[in-house]
């Protein structure tokens, strides 16, 4: 892989990462508690529980709180249209896919949906990649954003009792 010229410690730090995604040499796996593996949407639900979590306790960090409130929207989404849908997690790979879908099933207005879509593409590459510097408003705003749709997502599921934000 390496050329010999890139940092031993990077090439290190690199290995280390492959190895704990491949569960390599690591004994006894540890997996993030409360994050349920007994369903695909109920490890998306569990997955958005924890990254509003983050959130919550992020205080200043903008950039980062508003990139994960995009994740825990989708997490939230996906949870919903696992549920209540014959979706699978492949079908989610493109990040605006949660949003189509999300009208699609039901779960919001075609307008509300757009919208959100609209949201995700016009600001979050801007203020994760771009040069935008983001604003304690709009951190605030979409942790308000992402919790609403999590507890709206969390309702309208018939299997209830998995969600960890109480």
């Amino acid at each position: 892989m390496s050329n010999g010229s890139d940092p031993s410690a990077v090439l290190a730090a690199l290995d280390r990462a492959q190895d704990a995604f491949e569960m390599v040499g690591h004994g006894r796996t540890a997996f993030e508690d409360g994050i349920s593996a007994d369903e695909d949407w109920k490890t998306q639900l569990t997955k958005a529980c924890r990254l509003l979590k983050v959130v919550q306790s992020q205080d200043g960090y903008y950039t980062a709180v508003i990139e994960v409130c995009f994740g825990a929207i989708e997490r939230s989404i996906e949870a919903y249209a696992l549920s209540m849908t014959n979706d699978t997690l492949q079908d989610f790979q493109d990040h605006q896919f949660a949003y189509e879908r999300a009208h699609q099933i039901g779960l919001f207005e075609r307008e509300t949906a757009e919208a959100m879509n609209d949201l995700y593409s016009e600001n979050r590459t801007e203020s994760y990649y771009g040069g935008w510097r983001p604003t304690q408003e709009q951190a605030e705003a979409m942790t308000d954003l992402a919790s609403a749709v999590h507890r709206f997502a969390v309702s309208q599921i018939r299997d209830g009792g998995v969600c960890l934000c109480d």
